[in-house]
């Protein structure tokens, strides 16, 4: 086993169905990607979390604040880059992927449960 532990954020397809998004959200089937991402996991007795995503794109990864050059909103979505106050240059994705292994590193330290 190479991996011990699947991260994810907690986006709601129902939600964002209901969004001007919808089809878009349909079309990529969020829903059974973390539906097949749990049973693999458990399959192979590695842990799946879902942890909170909210502002995983906006809080820097490095120090931890929400910096007023972090890209906000939805006129943000175009920001693909950004730097914050405490120097580091953030990949708009990858800076949330490290936020949210980061999250979910720290619910399973503190003693969160898994399903």
């Amino acid at each position: 086993m190479e991996y011990g532990g699947i991260f994810v954020g907690d986006v709601s397809s129902k939600k964002l169905v209901k969004t001007r998004m919808a089809k878009s959200v349909l079309d990529t089937g969020w829903h059974m990607l973390k539906t097949q991402l749990k049973y693999k996991a458990n399959a192979r007795s590695v842990v799946y979390l879902e942890v909170p995503e909210r502002n995983t794109t906006q809080t820097c990864s490095s120090c931890g604040i929400i910096s007023a050059s972090s890209p906000k909103g939805r006129a943000g979505l175009g920001i693909r880059e950004w730097m914050c106050e405490c120097g580091v240059t953030h990949d708009r994705d990858i800076n949330a992927a490290k936020n949210i292994l980061a999250l979910g590193l720290e619910r399973l330290a503190g003693g969160i449960p898994t399903l």
